[in-house]
C-alpha cells in the first residue's frame, strides 16, 4: 500500500522544493512502508540530536552525503546537538595510541565543519545526554522526535514521554531535514503498550546498569512495564531518579534493544494511564536478586590477562549528570579520605556534557575533584575504545553500555570507588 502524503510531503517528493530534499523524502517513504507505516507525522521537537559525531577516516560516503545535502540546500530543518567528540587530549593516551587516533579521526575537523553548515547548536552541543536541562535540548511529553542515539531515545521515550523510534544514523537527520517521520511503532499508542511486566523483587535496590541489562536481554526490542521500582527511588521523578532511569535505560538498550520503559509510579504514562499499558497477553520477568546475580556473572572479561589490574577507569558512559558528577566527587573523595590518599591509584576519567561540566566547575565540589586527579572530559569512551591499541589495555567501567560494545569490564559503582582508590579489584 503507497503511503498518504500530505501535499507538501507529495510536493517534496515530486522534486518541487529541489533534487536533493525529493531524495531525501523518498528514503523517508521507502523506509515507513518497510515498517508499514501509512502516513508521516510531522517532526514536532524544537531540536534534533545526531548520533554520528566522530571524523573515521574511513567514512567517506557520510562526507559525500553531508556535502550533497548542504550544496543541494537540504539544511537541517532543526537545529541539532551531536553525539560526544571522540577525542579529549586531557585524557591519557601514549605516543603509539595517540598516533592511531590522529589516523583513526582525521577527518574530525572537516566533517565538523559539516555539522556546523547542516545546522549543529553550536560548537560545543556534543553529548549523548543532549536531553540534560543544561545542555537545552529537552523535549517535552508527547513530543515527535527524529533521532537515534539508542540511550537519548530510550530516555526521551520513558522519562520525558515524548515520541521517537529507535532509528539509524543517516534517517535521523533526513528526519529533521524534511520535518516529517513515518508513523510506527513507538510514535503510535498501540506501539507504546507494554508486552512485558516486570516484578522488581530484591531485597535492596538494585544496580541500575545490572537491572537494566537483565530487562534489556530478557525483553530484547519489547516494552516494559516495571513495577516495584518507583519503592527504590523515593516514588517521585527526581533528579536524582531521572539519574538512575538514564543509566538502567542505556543498559537497557544496548544490552537488548529497548527503546521504551514504563515504570509503575515514576515515568510520566505509567503515572497518567497506570496498568492500562499492558496488553492483556503480556508476559511475566520477576527479577530478585538472585536474578541478578546470574545476569551479573555471566558478563565475560575479555582482558588479555584476567587478573590485570585495572590501567585506567572510566565513569560516565552515557554522560553523567550534574547530580552524578556531585555524588561520585563525594563519595570518591570520602573513599580516599578513609583510606588516607589524596589521589586516585588508577588514572581515571569521569564524562559528561560540556554544558554539565561548564556548571560543575562553577561548584565547590570541582576542585575537590580536580585534587584527586581525576580528569572530567565530555569524551566519548566508546570511541576512545575503538582504538585497537587502548582496547587492549584492562580498562575498567561502571558502565554496561561500554561494556556491551569494548573490551572494557564492568564494576559496580561501589567496586569501582575500590579501583580508583586501591588500585585493585
Amino acid at each position: 500500500m503507497a503511503m498518504r502524503l500530505t501535499p507538501d510531503q507529495q510536493a517534496m517528493l515530486d522534486g518541487a522544493k529541489g533534487e536533493t530534499l525529493a531524495k531525501v523524502m523518498k528514503t523517508l517513504v521507502m523506509y515507513g512502508e518497510a515498517f508499514g507505516a501509512e502516513e508521516m507525522i510531522p517532526v514536532t521537537a524544537e531540536k534534533g540530536h545526531l548520533v554520528t559525531s566522530f571524523g573515521l577516516s574511513m567514512m567517506k560516503p557520510v562526507y559525500d552525503l553531508m556535502d550533497q545535502l548542504i550544496e543541494g540546500g537540504a539544511v537541517n530543518g532543526q537545529k541539532f546537538s551531536v553525539d560526544p567528540r571522540p577525542l579529549d587530549p586531557a585524557v591519557p593516551v601514549n605516543l603509539l595510541q595517540k598516533l592511531v587516533f590522529k589516523f583513526m579521526y582525521s577527518k574530525q575537523s572537516d566533517y565538523e565543519a559539516q555539522l556546523r553548515q547542516l545546522g549543529l547548536v553550536e560548537n560545543d552541543a556534543f553529548t549523548c545526554t543532549c536531553y540534560l536541562p543544561q545542555v537545552g535540548n529537552e523535549p517535552k511529553q508527547g513530543e515527535i522526535l527524529s533521532w537515534a542515539e539508542s540511550s537519548a531515545v530510550v530516555y526521551a521515550n520513558s522519562v520525558l514521554g515524548a515520541r521517537c523510534n529507535r532509528n539509524s544514523g543517516i534517517l535521523e537527520l533526513f528526519g529533521s531535514i524534511a520535518g516529517c517521520v513515518p508513523k510506527f511503532g513507538l510514535l503510535t499508542d498501540e506501539g507504546r503498550m507494554a508486552s512485558w511486566v516486570v516484578e522488581v523483587k530484591t531485597s535492596r535496590r538494585p544496580e541500575a546498569q545490572i537491572l537494566g541489562s537483565a530487562i534489556g536481554m530478557k525483553v530484547m526490542e519489547d516494552v516494559p512495564y516495571i513495577r516495584g521500582l518507583d519503592q527504590w527511588l523515593g516514588g517521585q521523578l527526581d533528579d536524582a531518579a531521572k539519574a538512575y532511569l538514564k543509566d538502567m535505560g542505556a543498559a537497557s538498550a544496548s544490552n537488548g534493544a529497548v527503546g521504551l520503559y514504563h515504570v509503575e509510579g515514576i515515568t510520566p504514562e505509567a503515572c497518567q494511564q497506570g496498568r492500562a499499558l499492558v496488553r492483556p497477553d503480556a508476559k511475566v520477568y520477576v527479577i530478585d536478586d538472585a536474578e541478578l546475580e546470574r545476569v551479573r556473572a555471566g558478563y565475560p572479561c575479555i582482558w588479555k590477562d584476567p587478573n590485570a589490574k585495572p590501567k585506567l577507569c572510566f565513569v560516565g558512559c552515557p554522560h553523567l549528570s550534574l547530580e552524578q558528577l556531585n555524588q561520585w566527587t563525594d563519595d570518591l573523595c570520602a573513599a580516599l579520605e578513609q583510606a588516607g590518599r589524596k589521589t586516585v591509584a588508577v588514572p581515571t576519567v569521569f564524562t559528561a556534557a560540556p554544558a554539565v561540566a561548564k556548571a560543575f566547575e562553577q561548584t565547590p565540589a570541582a576542585g575537590r575533584l580536580k585534587g584527586t586527579g581525576v580528569v572530567l572530559s565530555s569524551i566519548c569512551p566508546l570511541m576512545y575504545m575503538n582504538n585497537p591499541l587502548c582496547g587492549k589495555m584492562p580498562v575498567a567501567t561502571s558502565s554496561n553500555k561500554l561494556r556491551t560494545y569494548s573490551s572494557a569490564r564492568y564494576y559496580t559503582d561501589a567496586e569501582m570507588l575500590r579501583i580508583m582508590v586501591k588500585g585493585e579489584c
